[in-house]
């Protein structure tokens, strides 16, 4: 296992996220914890709508500062309280102590925003991630599923008056959903952010046969990514996997696993490396367009190095 800097951060994470949100319980997340680790992996991600927080800090507790762990806020915790989901300071404070508890840990190394909530204003969130981050209950901010705009506005807004930017984000991102290559993508790198891709495999659909397709779109794409995975010899869940990590070294690819198998399936997608062809093929079949404005910009200024004078 190789491994990036978090963001612009010094924080050493490793090349694959693992995601905690399929474990049912202690027995079932703890070998496929121990895989990871012996793997090289150290980064953690659950939150506490997955209800999997406990089963983490269980398998856990007597390494856990060997790990990057990583939970989240945003949704509901009580929905009979209204103000027991959303981003602002009091939900904050609320679930991030909770989910301390759960955990049995006394800081996390990554808060991530569960997702962008429009009825709180994102200085609110910034200056009470800031805050936490000042008490030492976590290390650093992320953000998850929401608009590029808003994620600038907020690490403009975090330069200028010295609280803790998101370094991270964290959205899906696979040959059936590459929306985030249109603003999302192109703002992170802007910013240094790592972008924590979920869904990697579209909720399992790109590893299933073509006759499992539900349209001609998707079957096009699973035919795709069986034909380049017969060529390499490798499984059509790697094929799709490895696909993430082509086009930015900035994306860590989040897999979920609900057995070693899986996991053990799953990490050998970062030994898999896609010929240029395939992934113009893997591509095509996607149907994808960037769109405006990024296809209205004349090429020659979408590439500054090639501009050769006024």
């Amino acid at each position: 296992m190789r491994y990036r800097l978090f963001g612009p951060t010094g924080l050493r994470v490793s090349e694959l996220v693992l995601g905690a949100m399929r474990f049912g319980s202690v027995e079932q997340a703890r070998p496929i914890i121990d895989a990871y680790a012996e793997a090289g992996g150290n980064f953690i991600d659950t939150a506490d709508a997955y209800r999997t927080e406990e089963i983490v800090g269980t398998v856990l507790a007597d390494r856990r500062d060997r790990f990057v762990v990583a939970s989240k806020y945003t949704l509901s915790r009580d929905h009979t309280d209204v103000n027991a989901a959303g981003n602002h300071r009091k939900n904050l404070r609320l679930a991030l102590e909770a989910s301390l508890r759960r955990l049995g840990t006394e800081y996390l190394d990554v808060y991530w925003v569960h997702c962008w909530d429009p009825h709180t204003p994102i200085e609110e969130t910034l200056r009470a991630l800031d805050d936490a981050v000042r008490a030492g209950k976590i290390l650093n901010a992320g953000i998850s599923d929401a608009p590029a705009w808003i994620v600038a506005q907020a690490n403009t807004l975090a330069q200028f008056r010295d609280w803790t930017p998101f370094a991270g984000l964290q959205v899906p991102y696979s040959l059936l959903q590459r929306d985030i290559e249109r603003e999302l993508l192109p703002m992170a790198e802007a910013f240094g952010m790592s972008v924590a891709a979920w869904a990697p495999l579209a909720h399992g659909k790109l590893a299933r046969p073509v006759e499992a397709a539900e349209d001609d779109r998707e079957r096009a794409v699973l035919s795709a990514v069986q034909e380049v995975a017969e060529e390499l010899a490798v499984t059509p869940a790697q094929v799709a996997i490895a696909w993430t990590r082509v086009r930015s070294r900035t994306v860590l690819p989040l897999v979920g696993a609900s057995s070693v198998d899986q996991l053990t399936d799953n990490l050998a997608a970062l030994e898999v490396e896609l010929p240029a062809e395939a992934v113009a093929r893997l591509e095509s079949a996607t149907g994808f367009q960037v769109g405006f404005p990024t296809d209205f910009i004349p090429a020659e200024l979408s590439h500054p190095g090639q501009v050769t004078g006024r």
